[in-house]
C-alpha cells in the first residue's frame, strides 16, 4: 500500500517557527483536510509532503514507486501551457499531459519486447523480464492509457469546460480556467496521494459538486486545503490543524472538527482575554507613574510583573473580530422594480422578459451554470451596463453599492499607488469607525506589515479585498456582490457573514460557496440559460428540495411542480414582504404543513443528540486528559497494575469517542439534508 509519512518534522523562516515536531501519515483511502489561520503555513505543509522544500529536520518517508500529485494555489501561464510554441497548447492536449508518467513505462515495454524477440535462452533473466512486462502492462492498464480520450473529455466537462472549449488553446481563457485544466491534470493523474491547495477557489458550484463526486471514487489518499465548508464536510473525514507550529489531527467530518476546536479554544480566548487586561492594566500603571520617585519601586514591581508573563499565543486569523455596516440609509418598501428585462450579446441571448420586484430587507442569492447571466443582471441592476431591453426602477432613497471581481482594478489607480492599505481604507470609513479600522482590515486578512503595504505591490486577491472593505464601509442600503468570498478565508468570510446577517438593507449575491449562500439568503433567483428565470421564496436548502421535487415528479411523468417561472407574470410569483415562508411544495396545505412539522421534529432531535454528543466528547477530553497525566507521573512507573488500569480507562474511552465521533458524522449529515 502506497504511503506518506513524516514524522518529527521542523521547519523556521527566520526566527518564526512554521511546524514543530508535525507528524503525519497519508495513505489509500485517507480524506483530510489540512486547517489553521492564514498564514499559519498550510501551503508550505504542502510542499514538504510533494518533497517540493526540505524540512529543517525530522524524516520523510514515501513508498518506493508511489506518486504524488500536487496542485498549488496558483500556477504562473507558463508552468500551465508550455512548451508548445507560440500557439501554446490547447485545452485537451495540456490535459493529456497528465498521462506523460505512461511514456517511460511503454519505452520499457517496448525494450523488454526486443530483448525477448532476440533471446533464446530460458532461465531467470527471462522469467524476471516476462514478470516485469506483466508489471509494465498491469500499470498502464490501470492508468487509463487507453481509453484516456473519453476520460479526459469527461474530467473537463465537470470542471466546466464546452466540447468546442476542448481544441482552443489554453492562452485564450482567464487564468481561473487555467486554473482548472491544471487541476484537471491532477485529477488525470490518477496518484496514489493527491495535494490539493484551494481546489475549489476557481469553481463553481456546479463544478465543486462534480469534483465531491469524483474524489468519492477515488481510491487514493487526499489532503486538501479549501475555505468552503460544505465541500470539506461531503469530502473529508478527518482534519489536520496547523496551530503555533504544532500539527493536531482531529476525526470526523469538517463541522464536527469546527464544533469541537471551538470547544478547546473558549478557554484559550478567555485566558488570553484576561492576559490582555492585565497586561494591559501593568502597562498603563507603568505609562502613569514611571517618571514619579514616589512610585519607583511600583513601577519595577510591574515590570518585573510583566516580564514574567508568558504570553498566550493566538494566531492573528484566528482572533476574535467583528463587523457591523454603517446604519443603513432610510429607503421606501420596494427596493427596485424591473419589467421585461432582456441581454443579448449578439446571437447569444443570456436574459429574456424578467420581470422582478425585490423589497426592503431582503438576501437573495442569484444561482445558476456559468453563461446564465448571473453577472449580466447584477450588472444591469449596478448601472454598469445600460444596454439592455425592459425597465428597470429603483424605489425611493435606495443607495446601491456594488461589488465585483474586477472592481479590484480601480484600486492603486493614478494619483494614489503609493498609498498604503490602511491610508486607503481610512479615505471611506466613517469618522466612528476609525478606532477599529486595524481590526476591520484584519477581518479582511491585511494583518501585521501588511496594512503599510503601498496599493502598487497589492496582489489581484489583495485589492479585492480592499475593494470589498472599502465599499462596505460606505452607507448603503442595497448591497449588489458579485463572488464577495472568493478571496477570503473561513473566519474572514464568518466576519463578512455575520454582518451581512444584520445588515439591515437589501442584499443581492452570487457565490460559489453552499455554505455561504445557505446562511445569508432567504430568497433564490434561479437563472439558466434558455429557460425562463424562477423565483423560490425561501432559503437555499429549500430551493435544493424543491429542485429535487420537480425533477422526481418529472422522472414519473407528474406536475412538474409548483415554482413559477419569473417571468410568467407578476402575480403570485414575486416575493411577499417581511420573512415569507418557502412556497409550498404540493396543492395540499395540510400536507405541506405536517411534512413541515416533521422534518422541524426530525431537526430538534438532530440538534438535541448532537448536543449529547458534543458534551460526552467534551468529558471524555477531560478525562483522557486526567488519565494521561496520571500516567505520566514518575510515582506510577513502577506500579504495573496501576498503569494497567489506567491503559484500560484510556483505551475505553478511545474507543467511546470514536463510536460518539462516529454517529456525530452521521447526525450532522441528517442535519446537513433536512
Amino acid at each position: 500500500m502506497a504511503f506518506v509519512q513524516f514524522t518529527g518534522v521542523c521547519l523556521a523562516f527566520g526566527a518564526r517557527d512554521i511546524l514543530r515536531d508535525a507528524s503525519l501519515w497519508l495513505s489509500a483511502g485517507t480524506r483530510a483536510a489540512l486547517s489553521g489561520a492564514n498564514g499559519a503555513g498550510k501551503s508550505t505543509l504542502l510542499k514538504i509532503i510533494a518533497g517540493l522544500i526540505p524540512p529543517d529536520s525530522g524524516e520523510r518517508a514515501v513508498t518506493k514507486g508511489a506518486r504524488l500529485s500536487y496542485l498549488p494555489q496558483m500556477l504562473s501561464f507558463d508552468e500551465v501551457a508550455g512548451g508548445y510554441g507560440a500557439r501554446g497548447p490547447t485545452v485537451f492536449e495540456e490535459s493529456e499531459r497528465a498521462y506523460d508518467f505512461v511514456g517511460p513505462m511503454l519505452a520499457r515495454q517496448d525494450e523488454i519486447g526486443h530483448i525477448l524477440q532476440a533471446s533464446t535462452a530460458d532461465d531467470g533473466a527471462t522469467a524476471r523480464l516476462l514478470e516485469e512486462n506483466h508489471d509494465i502492462h498491469e500499470a498502464v492498464e490501470g492508468s487509463g492509457w487507453y481509453n484516456r480520450r473519453e476520460t479526459i473529455s469527461s474530467v473537463l466537462a465537470g470542471l466546466g469546460f464546452r466540447d468546442s472549449d476542448l481544441e482552443r488553446p489554453v492562452s485564450e481563457f482567464s487564468g481561473g480556467w487555467r486554473m482548472r485544466v491544471a487541476l484537471a491534470k491532477v485529477l488525470l493523474e490518477n496518484p496514489d496521494i493527491m495535494l490539493l491547495d484551494e481546489p475549489t477557489n476557481y469553481l463553481d458550484l456546479e463544478a465543486r459538486e462534480w469534483l465531491g463526486l469524483w474524489l468519492d471514487k477515488y481510491p487514493g489518499g487526499l489532503l486538501v486545503v479549501s475555505h468552503d465548508r460544505w465541500f470539506l464536510d461531503s469530502t473529508v473525514k478527518e482534519v489536520y490543524e496547523v496551530w503555533n507550529g504544532h500539527l493536531t489531527r482531529y476525526p470526523g467530518i469538517y463541522t464536527a472538527y469546527e464544533k469541537r476546536r471551538a470547544a478547546e479554544l473558549e478557554a484559550v480566548f478567555t485566558a488570553w482575554e484576561r492576559q490582555q487586561e492585565e497586561i494591559a492594566h501593568h502597562e498603563e500603571f507603568i505609562r502613569r507613574f514611571r517618571y514619579k520617585a514616589s512610585k519607583a519601586s511600583l513601577v519595577q514591581s510591574r515590570i518585573k510583573m510583566l516580564e514574567k508573563i508568558v504570553p498566550i499565543e493566538i494566531p492573528e486569523g484566528m482572533k476574535r473580530i467583528h463587523f457591523s455596516f454603517p446604519a443603513a440609509p432610510h429607503s421606501g418598501r420596494a427596493t427596485l422594480r424591473a419589467s421585461g428585462l432582456g441581454k443579448a450579446y449578439g446571437n447569444n441571448r443570456v436574459l429574456a422578459n424578467l420581470d422582478l420586484e425585490i423589497e426592503r430587507g431582503m438576501k437573495v442569492a442569484f444561482v445558476g451554470p456559468n453563461g446564465a447571466g448571473k453577472s449580466t443582471l447584477m450588472r444591469i441592476i449596478a448601472g454598469v451596463d445600460a444596454e439592455f431591453e425592459g425597465t428597470l426602477n429603483f424605489g425611493s432613497g435606495v443607495a446601491p453599492a456594488y461589488f465585483a471581481q474586477d472592481t479590484a482594478d480601480t484600486m492603486g489607480g493614478e494619483g494614489n499607488a503609493e498609498m498604503t492599505v490602511e491610508e486607503s481604507a481610512e479615505t471611506t470609513c466613517p469618522t466612528e469607525l476609525l478606532p477599529k479600522i486595524r481590526n476591520l482590515l484584519g477581518a479582511f486578512l491585511f494583518r501585521g506589515d501588511d496594512v503599510n503595504k503601498p496599493l502598487r505591490v497589492l496582489s489581484g486577491g489583495e485589492r479585492s479585498r480592499l475593494a470589498l472593505l472599502s465599499m462596505l464601509l460606505r452607507p448603503m442600503n442595497l448591497l449588489i456582490l458579485d463572488e464577495p468570498t472568493n478571496h477570503l478565508d473561513l473566519t474572514s468570510k464568518d466576519v463578512l457573514l455575520e454582518a451581512l446577517k444584520a445588515f439591515q438593507g437589501t442584499v443581492l449575491f452570487v457565490s460559489h460557496d453552499r455554505d455561504f449562500i445557505e446562511e445569508l439568503a432567504d430568497r433564490v433567483l434561479e437563472l439558466e440559460t434558455g429557460e425562463p428565470p424562477r423565483w423560490y421564496v425561501g432559503d437555499y436548502r429549500y430551493y435544493m428540495e424543491k429542485k429535487a421535487r420537480i425533477a422526481e415528479e418529472a422522472s414519473l411523468g407528474g406536475n412538474p411542480g409548483s415554482a413559477s417561472p419569473v417571468s410568467q407574470g407578476r402575480q403570485g410569483n414575486l416575493p411577499q414582504s417581511g420573512k415569507a415562508a418557502a412556497a409550498p411544495l404540493s396543492t395540499d396545505p395540510t400536507r405541506n404543513w405536517e411534512e413541515d412539522k416533521a422534518r422541524k421534529a426530525r431537526q430538534r432531535k438532530l440538534q438535541k443528540r448532537e448536543e449529547e454528543i458534543l458534551a460526552r466528547l467534551e468529558v471524555i477530553g477531560r478525562q483522557k486528559a486526567s488519565c494521561e497525566t496520571e500516567m505520566g507521573l514518575p510515582a506510577n512507573y513502577s506500579d504495573g497494575g496501576k498503569m494497567r488500569r489506567l491503559q484500560a480507562s484510556l483505551d475505553e474511552l478511545e474507543k467511546e469517542a470514536e463510536t460518539l465521533n462516529a454517529e456525530w458524522e452521521v447526525v450532522t449529515a441528517g442535519l446537513g439534508g433536512e
